[in-house]
């Protein structure tokens, strides 16, 4: 049996197996006197609301330094490797080289790469002519079978990848020009194995949907932020990660028997003891999804990754291998992430079965409470780049509404991982829109 085989089965068992306590942990509250009912809810949202709350309060929204770079330091700075594996990407590569080409670092020490994988498009020609214009650029071409996902075309760059640190970009990225001039040394003073750009929506204007996802975006590098103040972990996010390149392949590369590269690689790093901090200015730029089609086939991959590398390192993460205050954070926010929607699917349906009021509504309100307070702190502190959405009340009530689509996304992929077996593709969200990189 292949290996891809082998972990489907183990994570259809252990889906099936969450999915079976979730509804247990849903309904049991109902056969409950009304006197009780509750306490398992209240009990939650004072402990786990408790912890969200004290992560929001502390996150430190760390700016890279401003300062020009002195000529003897930029010679010290450490080689380093721009990798973006791009996929039938002809709307965007342009502006894409463009942008790489316009960073401004030592160029004896800087190297840009980008994997062709498999395009139908005219991506391929594409960069083919722009690395006859720009020396510096890299052009793999791989198959569009060659299996892996985004994960294999990563890992085919990294063999032939030489610095010292890799920068990892998705084809819409947008950069400011003195971003790896801020970035790299923040890596280094910092003592970090790998550090996530802030995630910026350059189209938040567009419509509601855009809106609510670049407010999004700014209450995650918040919570993550306090995260790390309160001992916790901090995760990658795919676009605008930089990583240490003997780290990563110390953890094996990138996982390609995932669906989230990022997050799988986020949880290998920890059980190898490096650490991932978060830098939230300068941000890397990219474009919203701007339809709720496409909105929802992204989060089911985004779910189905999430759930995946908790089911797959679980062991390790709740092992003496990690510090107390790291697997408490593990914990809560599994619980909060994860487990919270499907265990109010399953209370909601038991109320309607049996007639009575759903019992998990204080733990529910506490959490849509505290990403209410991460999306206030996350609108209001400032921001280089484009402008995040005000904190208004308007926008504010709509964006916390949006936050809803978790608990049906949620359980609907727990249930699908439980039943189906998982065919490995590549789900790349569509670009096209041209806009200008704001600094």
């Amino acid at each position: 049996m292949s290996s891809n085989a082998t972990s489907g089965d183990h994570r259809r068992v252990k889906s099936a197996a969450f999915l079976f306590a979730c509804g247990c942990a849903g309904a049991a509250p109902h056969w409950l006197d009304s006197a009780r009912s509750l306490w398992p809810a209240i009990s939650l949202a004072l402990m786990l609301g408790g912890y969200g709350l004290r992560s929001v309060m502390r996150g430190q929204l760390t700016r890279g330094s401003s300062a020009s770079v002195p000529e003897i330091d930029r010679a010290k700075l450490p080689s380093l490797d721009v990798v973006v594996a791009a996929r039938d990407e002809e709307a965007v590569v342009p502006r894409l080289v463009e942008r790489l080409t316009s960073l401004r670092y030592p160029s004896s020490q800087l190297t840009t790469w980008v994997i062709d994988d498999g395009s139908l498009d005219r991506t391929s020609e594409l960069l083919d002519d722009l690395a006859s214009q720009h020396p510096g650029l890299n052009v793999i071409h791989r198959q569009r079978n060659a299996g892996g996902g985004k994960s294999g075309a990563l890992n085919t760059a990294l063999n032939r990848l030489k610095g010292e640190w890799l920068l990892v970009l998705d084809a819409d990225a947008q950069l400011q020009d003195d971003l790896l001039e801020r970035l790299v040394p923040y890596a280094l003073d910092g003592g970090w194995s790998a550090v996530q750009l802030r995630k910026a929506v350059i189209d938040a204007d567009r419509n509601w949907l855009t809106r609510s996802q670049a407010m999004e975006m700014a209450l995650d590098a918040v919570i993550q932020s306090g995260r790390l103040a309160n001992g916790g972990v901090a995760e990658l996010r795919g676009n605008g990660q930089l990583i240490k390149r003997s780290v990563l392949e110390a953890s094996g590369g990138f996982n390609e028997d995932t669906v989230t590269d990022d997050l799988d690689l986020s949880f290998r790093l920890l059980t190898h003891g490096a650490l991932v901090g978060l830098l939230w200015d300068p941000p890397v730029q990219e474009e919203a999804v701007p339809g709720l089609q496409a909105l929802w086939k992204q989060r089911q991959r985004w779910a189905e990754g999430g759930l995946q590398r908790f089911f797959d390192y679980w062991p390790v993460l709740t092992s003496a291998q990690l510090s107390l205050r790291q697997r408490l954070d593990l914990t809560a926010f599994f619980l909060l992430q994860y487990a919270l929607p499907v265990v109010s699917f399953a209370d909601l349906s038991t109320a309607l079965i049996t007639r009575s009021v759903p019992v998990y509504w204080p733990l529910s309100v506490v959490a849509f409470s505290v990403s209410g307070l991460a999306y206030w702190r996350g609108c209001r502190d400032g921001s280089e780049g484009p402008e995040i959405p005000s904190a208004s009340l308007a926008n504010l009530f709509v964006a916390i509404a949006y936050l809803g689509h978790w608990f049906v996304v949620i359980p609907w992929v727990t249930l699908r991982m439980s039943l189906l077996p998982k065919r490995l593709v590549w789900a790349k969200t569509s670009h096209g829109q041209e806009h200008p990189v704001q600094a």
